[in-house]
């Protein structure tokens, strides 16, 4: 607590002072906006508590990963446990993940890719693709229903035409290499995206290896008529270590597992993804939008202890009305209806890992998974100074298992999750023109997703309850008179019931249980400023991005079998993480980016009696920019842990054995050059 408010004085006195320095300034910060709810609106008055990123923001940092960027927003960890095993959690979901995306929905270009089993696969996607992501924390079944832990949006669609292409090197056998192209003709517009990477890997067992090909289409064939299509092919496989104890990292933090290699450990996937809408305007109020999407994937799992083969498919179906009044300076308001389907299924086979070949079959087993869920919001303006939501969304879900025919078992069996109600209460109120408060109450709702029913011991467990919760939250924004700062401040108390926790049995296999309950109380930082820009020196601009976070999380009514484990710390969760972020723009085109991460002491098992250090994470990247007509030619290299710390970027939480650590890189160098037309 003592570092928390020391690192909030500091950049309080570093903000205070950049007013100080900028006040006869000519540029400004770009006022964010979000398009999340249908429109787009400042997101100073947004009632929500919601951050964006842009295509800057997404590639200031490196070409390789999403990483730096993600964790630079507060309230949000994203962790590699090993090249191209990511996890991502907002407002510390870390809990239920041994690997991806837990009780977050994901959006690609406005179609699910959360699936109907509740996995995203967020690993496939390139992040040169993205132009954008935005972020909407805690619960929001507004339009987007079940999740407890937020909303992503993920866009690749490209308003301008042009040309883009990077390649990108660095240790350990790192490279990548993308091509964006976008063209518009007439009613017409199309992207095409093609992105490759790899990597040997610092540790053994470590190598990855990934292609991705996506396209976009629109075609507005009236003036009130637009069809809308996205889609991807991504073919991905990395090779995974396996974790170590404290001793084993601290003896060779290269090292991976016994046996890892010669059982060929790792994740093999190839995924097609596509979406189509259609949206049609009935005059300047009233539209109506239908989209269906589906994916469909391949995933293969050598384990340690088994050899896993899924093939998953998944459809969906989104659409809703949409009705505005003629806008006034008095009141204006925004009503949609709208209802998403989803229907799943995942053929899982079981076998014993033969030296990384699938040898004699153990179990197999077919789950389907039906999500569906119907929402209803009104959003409103009143005077240009209060803005306000009412949403209510109804989610059903149900769950078939029954074994597969070359099964030796014989059973059947389904579950089905009572109809829940998703309330969501937010308003916002501009006390100044610069400066707005908001408070939010909504109700949180996840459904065990089809890798926790099945998990790793690959034991149906049907008895598995949704996590629910109620979320209450309150923040203030400000932007100066100058638009050189941006601050965006939140607290909030989130009750949840039956948290779904990922546990570890002596064969190192995981499942899932409910863990009673949490409490958890949290506050959010984010800081955007403009600190010092000036005409006739050798520094023009210097640019402060930070995130600052800090989280009491703890178990409530938790027992298993005789340990009581009520009251601890919630594992996984630092209480407190701080990112900043500084871009120094020099003359002559050079610039200077350094960001560094603190993430703090971090529970690492429910008995909170194992913990793994803190840490200290700097990167830096220079870079030189040349204008050639009308094409921009980009160099740029940089070292990421630059202090050379040994900690590990994503742990196996309540691992047997203590074998909770996956070791990242020391200090590792990277380089490339980027071409725009």
């Amino acid at each position: 607590m003592k570092s928390f408010f020391s690192v909030t004085i500091i950049v309080l006195l570093v903000t205070k002072t950049s007013f100080a320095q900028i006040q006869d300034s000519t540029k400004h910060l770009n006022e964010v906006k979000v398009s999340a709810y249908l429109e787009e609106q400042p997101l100073i008055s947004l009632p929500s508590s919601a951050y964006g990123l842009h295509k800057e923001n997404i590639r200031e940092s490196t070409a390789s990963s999403l990483l730096p960027a993600l964790n630079n927003v507060s309230g949000i960890t994203m962790e590699e446990r090993s090249p191209g095993s990511y996890r991502l959690s907002i407002r510390g979901s870390l809990l239920r993940s041994s690997f991806g995306v837990r009780n977050i929905k994901v959006y690609y270009d406005d179609f699910p890719l959360t699936d109907a089993g509740g996995n995203t696969y967020l690993n496939l996607i390139d992040q040169n693709t993205l132009r954008s992501i935005e972020i909407l924390k805690g619960p929001d079944g507004s339009l987007f229903g079940a999740n407890s832990g937020g909303v992503i949006l993920l866009n690749s669609f490209s308003e301008k035409q042009g040309f883009e292409g990077g390649i990108n090197g660095g240790s350990y056998g790192q490279f990548s290499q993308y091509v964006n192209g976008d063209i518009k003709n007439g009613k017409h517009s199309m992207s095409f995206n093609q992105a490759y990477q790899r990597s040997d890997g610092y540790r053994v067992n470590t190598a990855t290896e990934r292609l991705f090909v996506q396209t976009q289409q629109r075609w507005q064939y009236h003036k009130k008529g637009e069809i809308k299509f996205s889609g991807f092919y991504a073919d991905m496989n990395y090779q995974t270590p396996g974790g170590l104890t404290l001793a084993q990292m601290q003896e060779n933090p290269k090292a991976a597992r016994a046996n890892a290699r010669e059982l060929g450990v790792g994740i093999f996937n190839k995924t097609f993804f596509g979406g189509l809408s259609h949206q049609r305007n009935f005059g300047e109020r009233f539209k109506h939008v239908i989209s269906i999407s589906g994916i469909i994937s391949d995933f293969k799992n050598p384990f340690f202890t088994n050899y896993e083969t899924r093939k998953e498919n998944s459809f969906s179906l989104r659409t809703y009305l949409e009705l505005k009044n003629k806008p006034t300076n008095a009141f204006n308001y925004q009503w949609n209806i709208g209802w998403e389907f989803q229907n799943g299924s995942a053929d899982i086979i079981n076998y014993k890992n033969s030296a990384g070949t699938a040898g004699d079959l153990t179990k197999a087993d077919q789950l389907k998974n039906q999500t569906q869920f119907i929402f209803n919001r009104f959003a409103f303006r009143l005077g240009q100074k209060f803005k306000g939501e009412a949403s209510l969304s109804v989610n059903f879900g149900n769950m078939h298992f029954e074994n597969m025919p070359q099964s030796t078992e014989l059973y059947k069996g389904k579950t089905t999750f009572d109809p829940i109600l998703m309330p969501r209460i937010s308003a916002s109120y501009l006390l100044t023109p610069h400066l707005a408060a908001r408070g939010i109450i909504s109700k949180g709702y996840s459904l065990p997703t089809t890798a926790e029913v099945r998990a790793d011991d690959a034991i149906i467990n049907p008895d598995l309850k949704a996590e629910e919760g109620w979320n209450y939250e309150t923040g203030i924004r400000l932007n100066n008179n100058n638009h050189t700062l941006f601050m965006d401040v939140n607290v909030y108390y989130y009750n949840m019931t039956n948290a779904i926790v990922k546990r570890v049995n002596p064969q190192s296999e995981s499942y899932f249980i409910n863990a009673g309950g949490t409490k958890q109380k949290g506050l959010e930082w984010q800081i955007n400023a403009i600190l010092f820009q000036a005409n006739h020196f050798f520094i023009n601009t210097v640019n402060l991005n930070s995130g600052i976070t800090y989280s009491d999380f703890k178990f409530t009514n938790y027992v298993v079998n005789t340990e009581n484990y009520s009251g601890n710390r919630l594992t996984g969760v630092p209480k407190f993480t701080f990112s900043n972020a500084l871009n120094i723009n020099f003359i002559q085109n050079l610039s200077l980016f350094g960001q560094y991460r603190y993430n703090g002491k971090t529970s690492l098992n429910d008995a909170a009696t194992i913990f793994a250090d803190d840490y200290h994470l700097v990167m830096l990247k220079a870079g030189w920019k040349k204008k050639l007509n009308n094409k921009t030619l980009q160099f740029y290299f940089g070292a990421d842990n630059v202090l050379n710390q040994t900690y590990s970027l994503g742990n196996d939480l309540n691992a047997f054995g203590n074998r909770f650590y996956n070791p990242a890189a020391k200090r590792t160098y990277f380089g490339g050059m980027r071409i725009t037309f």
